[in-house]
């Protein structure tokens, strides 16, 4: 919600989607009365349908569809007191069917939890700019999201660690450059987000 606040302050138009029902009623109460903020109730994947959501109903923020990505991150510390419980069936769109309905976006940003490979699967033609989480513990996300992206396109990748906001690289890498960097990110504590900007 806090990336709503910023790209509404700056004039963007923003299209929220979020896929259990009790957060996306908290983004539409912060923000319901922004006209340019369009609500999407779903999740995102390969392909429309639906699909059962895992979650800690004391962390929601880290509710999944991936039961892989479950396996992965259990054996982080940081995970340790997550315990996640079988939760909602949710409608699942795609990328493409986004862009059909509301348009190319300037920036599209991906923290699924562990599913953002599947997200970036429903995506059929470059966008500018891209950004997804990585997390230590299942750095293979990260390499099928970067091997993707570069199937689609040609892109030059960048990231921050944390919430810090400052490039780890000085300059934007190709492709075999970034994967050089995914085993250091793997090797680190901290999660962060991965950008990848069409050349």
């Amino acid at each position: 919600g806090n990336r709503v606040a910023a790209w509404t302050a700056l004039g963007a138009r923003v299209v929220a989607v979020e896929p259990q029902a009790h957060l996306m009623a908290w983004l539409r109460r912060l923000y319901g009365r922004s006209p340019g903020v369009t609500f999407v109730e779903a999740a995102v994947g390969a392909a429309e349908g639906g699909a059962i959501l895992h979650a800690d109903p004391r962390n929601p923020t880290v509710a999944t569809l991936s039961t892989e990505w479950i396996a992965a991150v259990r054996r982080d510390a940081s995970f340790e007191g997550v315990r996640w419980e079988r939760g909602a069936d949710v409608q699942v769109t795609t990328l493409d069917a986004l862009v059909a309905r509301h348009g190319r976006p300037a920036l599209c940003k991906i923290d699924v939890e562990g599913f953002e490979a599947e997200a970036l699967a429903g995506l059929s033609a470059p966008l500018p700019l891209v950004s997804f989480e990585y997390i230590p513990a299942a750095i293979a996300t990260a390499r099928a999201c970067v091997e993707r992206l570069a199937a689609l396109g040609d892109y030059a990748f960048n990231w921050f660690p944390g919430e810090s906001h400052r490039w780890a690289s000085a300059d934007w890498l190709d492709t075999s450059e970034l994967l050089v960097h995914l085993p250091a990110l793997a090797a680190g504590r901290a999660s962060g987000d991965i950008f990848a900007r069409q050349r």
